[in-house]
């Protein structure tokens, strides 16, 4: 595949990335309208995590990196263009992701004390506990739905086809949203009583068999762009001597690399379903996983489209063994992104108030939306450090070099762990959130330093005092972008008090808007005048898909 081409598919991936986290964006704003933002939302967030837990674990490991490799090589090598390796590789994830969703569905009490804080114990939650569980039942099926829309969507990427999985899960958020809008014009938004309270037996219905129904369609929709790209499956049962044993030996420390982050996060679950259970004003997994979609837009648009455009370069350069070059490229890549976040993250604090109003402050959560500041906040810093880990770790990809990728997320779940339970033990549960993203960023920032250490030393090629000069560079952008949007927030807050019915989530955007923008004006103004060269990418970079579009 050339360049261009790449980049071409890097633009549609991206794409499909900005409409699915847009969608995903509206459906967490209706689940806090219809459900708040405390114990009532987290019976229903902890129960959907298992699925999307599941679904990370198969993305991110056992059919992303384990298999896709297996498939173009048996495509590129194999006499039948590797349809009987799909055929088998298929079979085998209906038999296993079949089992494994009945077992799960059968266990789901088990699967929920796994996940649930030893505060559901308590008798006067045992509604709400058996709440959880009854969606755990509604919800666990999607998890053979997530499984085999990785395996096709995977298939269809070894034929270079990357648009239908980008886009088709905003079909499942589609769905989800007209579920929560049908919830909320059938039940109405949940009172200030009932959201510390469990739900009914139609209302698990409805929203337990409504998210299970958009991950079915997520999955239904590839299925023609499968037959498309002239793939026809047909079973197939000999699994012996196919070289399957040999694939999953090559994915296992990329395999064990997911497990280690998906263990963390139980953990984190588990201390964020107390938050909310411990306390009517608790703070927990609603407002952890709603603070990180928020944050995760521009890393995604911006951080992950540069992994995908830069990693096929690195690695040719890595295999040409030109280590100045790859230290170059990825210098390049890392400091472009960090432009983007570390600008997010530095005007953030200054606008995560009218920003949270934007997203929560409506319907059950209008009067506590100001719980998720916090958390958003701090959020934007742990994302800069994740950025600068996540490129990293692309070097280490280049040089196939994955068992130091897996005992560097050893060290950061590690760190993530023991951070969570010290702060959230110490302090009050509307702390709870704040304090798991504390921990978040206090792992990713060990972690950052970690991994781009050790691949300084391997490549030798990282030059300390040009990164110096960088950050100063970057720091006073920062610095001086947050000073003029804080002094500016002042007399804008008192003209938004000074209007009649300025106190609603519109008002706070264009709060938001008029704080971010003149921040944002700011920091390109300093970054042109300390030849902050990184920006000029950026900028040039959107005006150029600005003019195409």
């Amino acid at each position: 595949m050339t360049e261009r081409s790449i980049l071409a598919s890097s633009a549609v991936m991206a794409a499909g990335t900005i409409f699915s986290r847009a969608s995903g964006l509206i459906r967490s704003m209706l689940l806090a309208a219809a459900l708040g933002l405390g114990l009532h939302a987290d019976i229903f967030q902890v129960a959907n995590t298992v699925p999307n837990m599941l679904y990370i674990l198969l993305a991110g490991g056992v059919f992303n990196a384990v298999l896709v490799p297996q498939l173009v090589r048996a495509m590129k090598n194999d006499a039948d263009g590797g349809a009987s390796y799909v055929d088998r590789i298929m079979t085998l994830a209906i038999c296993f992701l079949g089992a494994v969703t009945i077992l799960l569905v059968v266990a789901a009490p088990w699967v929920m004390d796994l996940l649930l804080s030893n505060r559901y114990d308590d008798p006067a939650l045992a509604e709400q506990r058996d709440s959880a569980i009854d969606f755990a039942r509604f919800c666990l099926p999607q998890v053979f739905f997530y499984g085999m829309f990785v395996l096709v969507g995977q298939v269809l990427n070894a034929r270079g086809r990357f648009g239908p999985m980008m886009w088709a899960p905003i079909a499942n958020n589609v769905i989800a949203v007209a579920i929560l809008v049908v919830y909320l014009f059938v039940f109405g938004a949940a009172t200030t009583e009932e959201q510390t309270g469990p739900f009914s037996t139609s209302q698990e219905a409805l929203l337990g068999i409504g998210s299970t129904v958009g991950i079915v369609a997520q999955f239904l929709i590839l299925l023609p762009y499968l037959r498309a790209a002239g793939i026809s499956f047909h079973p197939r049962f000999d699994f012996r001597d196919t070289g399957l044993g040999h694939t999953l030996r090559l994915g296992a420390w990329t395999l064990g690399f997911v497990l280690v982050n998906q263990a963390a996060y139980v953990v984190t679950v588990r201390l964020a379903s107390g938050g909310t259970a411990e306390a009517a004003d608790g703070t927990g997994l609603t407002i952890y996983s709603g603070a990180m979609m928020v944050v995760m837009v521009p890393h995604s648009v911006i951080t992950v489209s540069l992994a995908t455009a830069v990693l096929p370069r690195l690695s040719r350069l890595a295999e040409a063994g030109d280590h100045a070059a790859l230290a170059r490229t990825l210098t390049d890549a890392i400091r472009t992104a960090l432009v983007v976040m570390v600008a997010f993250a530095a005007l953030l604090p200054v606008v995560a108030e009218p920003v949270a109003q934007v997203v929560w402050g409506r319907g059950a959560a209008a009067e506590t939306y100001v719980r998720a500041v916090p958390a958003l906040t701090i959020f934007g810093v742990a994302f800069v450090f994740f950025t600068l880990h996540y490129l990293t770790l692309r070097g280490f990809y280049a040089m196939e070099q994955t068992r130091t990728v897996f005992w560097v997320q050893c060290i950061i779940a590690a760190c993530n762990v023991s951070v969570a339970v010290v702060l959230v033990g110490r302090t009050a549960p509307e702390q709870t959130a704040a304090m798991l993203v504390t921990a978040y960023a206090t792992a990713y920032a060990v972690g950052s330093m970690v991994s781009f250490g050790l691949l300084s030393r391997r490549l030798g090629e990282f030059r300390a005092r040009d990164h110096g000069a960088y950050l100063l560079r970057l720091a006073a952008c920062a610095v001086v972008a947050a000073g003029v949007a804080w002094l500016l927030s002042g007399p804008v807050a008192d003209l938004r008090a000074d209007l009649p019915g300025a106190d609603t989530w519109w008002w706070g955007g264009v709060e938001a808007a008029a704080l971010g923008g003149v921040g944002l004006v700011a920091f390109v103004a300093v970054a042109k005048l300390v030849a902050l060269r990184e920006l000029t990418v950026v900028l040039d970079g959107v005006t150029a898909r600005l003019r195409r579009g």
